[in-house]
């Protein structure tokens, strides 16, 4: 017969053994199909070895005050944004808020 433990000390809990296996216990034949198509491009119409197009620079038109000349400016990334007038004569400065 095993001893019995004393009063004042518990017992030690038990650790649960666990069958870890990665095999499946019956293998279905029956459904031998691969449906999944993650990760494979459904584009059709386009091809690896053909380059993209470059995507265009998105410019803005602004009138100078002073002498009305027409700028192009790319677009600014900020809310608050200056531009100098590129004709050498004026040199004006716009801000815009």
């Amino acid at each position: 017969m095993a001893a019995k433990t004393p009063p004042g000390k518990k017992k030690g809990k038990r650790k649960r053994k666990m069958r870890l296996s990665l095999k499946q216990k019956k293998l279905d034949v029956s459904s031998n199909k691969y449906t999944d198509s993650l990760g494979w491009s459904q584009d059709v119409g386009r091809t690896l070895n053909e380059p993209t197009a470059p995507k265009a620079l998105e410019t803005l038109k602004v009138q100078c005050e002073s002498c009305g000349s027409m700028l192009k400016i790319p677009k600014p990334k900020r809310s608050k944004y200056s531009v100098t007038c590129s004709y050498p004569e004026c040199g004006n400065v716009m801000k815009f808020d």
